[in-house]
């Protein structure tokens, strides 16, 4: 079973201390949630990089952490994403971009903070033409990031933004876009109020269908963050019906989830990236990998339970 309505209990699961401890303490546990991240280190992203590379997928690299308390924190995480933009950009042929957290680079500490780290990232990012995605995080949050991406849509073209179909907001959002803006198109994996998200997965996967329409029609790149089979085929057959370019649409996943589908579409010469997360900060990623798709958790307890499996 998967779906909203199981993401509360499994959120309250992993907030356990003991699970935690399981997960980030006991060696098996970190292997597991290995299937997830690529590693704590940028060399990890990087090989991982280069694996998808060779399997004719793109990547995007994500500096795991958020909601820093200061400003020295937020520009600290800067400098981690100038030194991948740096890394990056000495393999020529790698096709690789970066996402990012606002909240990682000072949004809590001030809206000046924020525009100024992220400002910094774009200028080492717009030397070699790097896209930059802005992550989208829990519906507090959505104001002030879509101001942030407004603001420096204006001096960086090569900028977007994630938008999330649970959030009953999203259908009015995306009339607000700047001119031709990239969108990374998410179901959404925070737990929200029903006030503020669907609850059921059905209505979030409408939602998703109907803004992707939205997008394509209003000229604006858009990247299907999906793993669902349903709307990936449906985006084609739309796409193909519309006679869109695949210059402006690409199907985006998660790091060791449906790797199959992943494959299947490079096979058939379809745009794929993959979202490759890595850092210390892991454990915050695991629980909404795991709320997001409950049975995840079940793939996740199965592993530490097997029998033979020791430290």
């Amino acid at each position: 079973m998967n779906g909203p309505i199981l993401r509360a209990p499994v959120l309250w699961l992993t907030e356990r201390r003991w699970f935690r401890r399981l997960a980030a303490e006991h060696s098996l546990g970190r292997r597991v949630a290995l299937r997830f991240v690529a590693g704590e280190t940028l060399d990890d992203a990087l090989d991982a990089a280069r694996a998808l590379d060779r399997r004719r997928v793109a990547s995007m690299l994500d500096h795991l952490g958020e909601n820093v308390s200061s400003a020295e924190q937020a520009s600290a995480a800067a400098d981690q994403y100038v030194l991948a933009l740096k890394r990056v950009q000495e393999e020529d042929a790698l096709d690789c971009n970066i996402s990012v957290k606002l909240t990682q680079l000072g949004l809590d500490v001030s809206h000046e903070t924020c525009l100024e780290n992220s400002a910094r990232i774009l200028d080492v990012a717009q030397e070699r033409g790097t896209l930059v995605m802005i992550d989208m995080e829990s519906s507090e949050y959505v104001d002030r990031t879509l101001l942030v991406h407004r603001e420096l849509k204006q001096r960086y073209p090569k900028i977007g933004v994630a938008l999330q179909s649970a959030l009953r907001r999203t259908k009015n959002d995306v009339f607000e876009l700047p001119d031709a803006s990239t969108v990374r198109l998410v179901k959404g994996s925070y737990l929200e109020p029903p006030d503020v998200a669907f609850q059921e997965r059905a209505e979030v996967d409408r939602c998703f269908a109907r803004l992707f329409s939205t997008l394509v029609a209003r000229g604006h790149t858009v990247h299907m963050a999906t793993h669902d089979p349903r709307l990936i085929d449906g985006s084609i057959r739309l796409a193909e019906r519309r006679e869109i370019s695949w210059g402006r649409l690409e199907f985006q996943m998660l790091y060791g989830i449906r790797r199959d589908v992943q494959a299947r579409l490079a096979g058939q010469g379809y745009p794929v990236r993959v979202y490759v997360p890595y850092g210390s900060e892991w454990y915050p990623y695991l629980t909404r990998r795991l709320a997001e798709r409950p049975a995840n958790v079940w793939f996740f307890a199965s592993q530490l339970l097997r029998p033979g499996r020791g430290r």
